[in-house]
């Protein structure tokens, strides 16, 4: 829809800055410009460029909320998953917290403070908390969409430093019924 986006992605991703798996939804960020995009990434870099997510998942933890660290690297038996390991792999960080509970379900926010592919998806499945409608990295079946959104965006404006946030609702396929 935008053109004369940022190229320091190339003509694949121009522009992307913060993105999302195929199956998320949610807030994403694209910048217009070269010198923007450096602000973003720079910002992520730092851990100051605020990312959370809520999903549901399927079973409760014993704490309200927590930080996993575990570092996340391919799935050296599918090459399209990503798997928690010390092999090969980067750090993971991801901060979670309970925001409600239903039968056999969880509600939680998650911020991230590092941004790997799958990250949430990877990390939660091998605690076997994985999330509602991941048919990636859950063996559940279940027919609905995937419980996961990209709920919240804050940084700094790269040439103002205003701060900036910026929210996301649930999309309206979210499976909320089936959980109250």
């Amino acid at each position: 829809h935008c053109k004369n986006l940022s190229g320091i992605n190339g003509v694949i991703r121009p522009g992307i800055v913060h993105r999302i798996d195929m199956d998320t939804s949610g807030l994403l960020m694209i910048a217009k410009s070269d010198a923007a995009h450096q602000g973003l990434a720079e910002q992520i870099k730092e851990h100051s460029f605020l990312r959370e997510y809520e999903a549901i998942v399927i079973g409760h933890l014993k704490e309200s909320q927590g930080t996993v660290n575990a570092p996340i690297g391919r799935d050296p038996k599918d090459r399209k998953k990503m798997t928690v390991t010390q092999q090969n792999s980067k750090e993971a960080v991801t901060h979670y917290f309970v925001l409600e509970e239903f039968p056999g379900y969880s509600h939680l926010r998650f911020r991230l403070e590092t941004g790997r592919t799958h990250q949430i998806r990877c990390q939660f499945s091998s605690r076997n908390l994985p999330l509602v409608g991941d048919r990636k990295y859950s063996t559940l079946e279940d027919d609905c969409e995937i419980a996961l959104w990209s709920s919240k965006l804050s940084f700094r404006h790269p040439k103002t430093g205003e701060e900036l946030t910026f929210t996301a609702p649930p999309p309206d396929e979210f499976p909320w019924n089936q959980f109250k």
